[in-house]
């Protein structure tokens, strides 16, 4: 593979790259504050993610066979886009969203799920604002460092509740797997809470702070993995977090649209 990876080729909305042999990094750059499209979504990230789970797999494989106790390493890091400090993502893009009755069950949700039970431990590197959808992109991933806040205004929010838009299964059942407190879970949903980086980090919504740009959240992002990227080793993690959350897989699979003929042909349209 040769890297750096842009995807989708033709119009490239994600940048992969592999700096060390154990850790992969996912760019979003769809435009400034990487709102989440369909063809950010499947035709950008998920395939950057077969790209990564195929090749270390094989190392797996390698190292399996090799019985090399130091191999079978790694860890994949998602960062909004590098040139800037201000977004890690500004959520959906709401207008194409709206009028998309796949975009949950046939696009967004089985991302979610995918990055739930990943093979390998994942950080969200959250170098700006993380709002909605790209609040539960980073709550799938195993581990969030982000800016501190201290250079520029950073915020953490699920605002849905002041624009109107409900929630879909996939979100509920993501915050009750990876919040616990009952109060929590109805600051950010019910009150759209604007969290600062050290209120989400005292509430245990981030795991680690950094103060400086994003080149600073990257380096912080790229510590975490080296230190985590060996529990990929044994093959089990993405197994364990199948178990971990079984229930919530359960709920993000429940398909709730309405369906007809041109709504499934639409879904199939986007798969193939």
């Amino acid at each position: 593979m040769s890297y750096p990876l842009s995807l989708p080729a033709n119009a490239p909305l994600v940048t992969l790259t592999h700096p060390k042999p154990s850790i992969w990094i996912i760019e979003l750059h769809n435009g400034q504050d990487s709102r989440l499209t369909v063809d950010l979504v499947d035709h950008g990230v998920k395939p950057a993610l077969d790209v990564v789970e195929r090749e270390w797999r094989n190392q797996w494989r390698v190292a399996q066979k090799a019985k090399d106790k130091d191999g079978g390493k790694g860890a994949l890091i998602i960062v909004g886009r590098r040139d800037q400090d201000k977004f890690f993502s500004n959520g959906l893009d709401f207008a194409s969203v709206v009028p998309n009755p796949n975009f949950f069950p046939a696009t967004f949700n089985p991302l979610l799920a995918r990055l739930l039970t990943f093979p390998i431990p994942t950080i969200a590197a959250i170098n700006g604002h993380c709002f909605a959808g790209g609040l539960m992109l980073s709550l799938a991933c195993d581990y969030r460092v982000m800016t501190d806040g201290s250079k520029r205004n950073a915020w953490l929010c699920m605002n849905e509740i002041h624009f109107g838009a409900v929630w879909p299964l996939s979100f509920a059942a993501i915050l009750r797997a990876k919040v616990g407190d009952h109060r929590l879970q109805r600051k950010i949903a019910l009150e759209g809470y604007r969290f600062t980086p050290k209120e989400a980090y005292e509430d245990g919504l981030l795991d680690h702070l950094v103060s400086g740009n994003t080149i600073a959240v990257l380096s912080k992002a790229e510590q975490v993995a080296e230190q985590v990227c060996g529990n990929a080793q044994a093959g089990v993690w993405g197994l364990i977090k199948n178990d971990l959350y079984r229930d919530t897989l359960k709920d993000i699979g429940k398909d709730l649209r309405v369906t007809n003929a041109a709504i499934d042909d639409a879904a199939a349209r986007s798969r193939l």
